[in-house]
């Protein structure tokens, strides 16, 4: 008898001891939407975790006018994506719309608020060679021939992810032009920065950020040689100014792969390695993405 109501006993309070994150786990009572950073600004890419009220078999959403695809993680039951916020979006509230379908064909929906802020950014002055500033004829032909060559390169993009994990640093070395500087060229020509340059000798080995497929490897006006990496559902990391490609057109890399040379081909003030993130037409702060900590 008392042998038995000690195993009653036990087994009560190994119920009550279960920890709430298990049974969150099993039947999460309601939506969670996180994201990552937890403070977005305009230019700043974005990780999504949502957890649902019930189990779904998919999951997809709408933010700041971009379909959002989203990815399973089955050890932790949440879900995941990768978004951005260009460098255009004005300082507000943005609601990220989400919709999933259960099991049994049931459609549930939620919306969730969230504040952009603004992002200052500063202003540089360059001096590069004259035909970059002063394009002659040939030389503008040839820009609207690499543009087209770029359009159609961005229009081939996966509909899967590709990446897996955090993104990785292309070379190791120091920061020597940030994201979204606006630049005047020569005194009169003004772009802004969309990408983030290392400091790094000409022929320093430069590896893929993560896994993908090589879509673009060909030498344009302002870009010089240019590499560009589809990491699926929209996302795209660019290598410019390179002095050698190490992969070509239509195949397939792993992080950390070597895909080319640094070097200071095209637009360059001189050798430096400039990495670009393009997230379904918009242009994101890769230093944010490489802090990033991904499923």
């Amino acid at each position: 008898m008392r042998e038995r109501l000690f195993h009653s006993v036990a087994f009560t309070a190994l119920a009550l001891f279960v920890p709430s994150s298990s049974l969150a786990a099993v039947a999460p009572a309601h939506w969670t939407v996180v994201n990552q950073p937890v403070r977005l600004v305009n230019g700043s890419p974005v990780l999504f975790r949502v957890t649902t009220p019930k189990a779904v078999r998919t999951l997809s959403g709408k933010w700041l006018g971009h379909d959002v695809a989203f990815s399973f993680e089955a050890s932790s039951r949440i879900w995941f994506a990768l978004a951005g916020v260009s460098q255009e979006t004005k300082p507000g509230v943005y609601a990220i719309e989400l919709r999933a379908e259960t099991a049994t064909g049931e459609t549930i929906s939620f919306d969730r608020k969230i504040r952009v802020e603004r992002q200052r950014y500063p202003r540089v002055l360059l001096k590069v060679p004259g035909r970059y500033t002063a394009p002659s004829p040939e030389d503008q032909r040839k820009i609207a021939q690499d543009k087209e060559t770029k359009a159609e390169a961005f229009k081939t993009v996966s509909p899967d992810r590709e990446w897996k994990g955090s993104f990785a640093p292309p070379v190791n070395a120091e920061i020597s032009a940030v994201f979204g500087v606006e630049r005047i060229f020569n005194g009169s020509v003004q772009s802004t920065h969309q990408g983030l340059d290392f400091r790094v000798h000409g022929g320093t080995s430069v590896a893929a950020v993560n896994s993908g497929r090589i879509i673009l490897a060909r030498p344009l006006f302002f870009e010089g040689n240019c590499l560009v990496i589809d990491h699926g559902q929209g996302l795209l990391t660019l290598y410019l100014h390179l002095s050698k490609f190490m992969v070509k057109e239509g195949d397939d890399v792993k992080k950390g792969q070597e895909i080319g040379l640094s070097g200071g081909t095209g637009r360059a003030t001189g050798p430096h390695l400039h990495l670009a993130v393009r997230w379904q037409g918009v242009y994101l702060n890769p230093a944010t993405l490489l802090k990033l900590k991904l499923p």
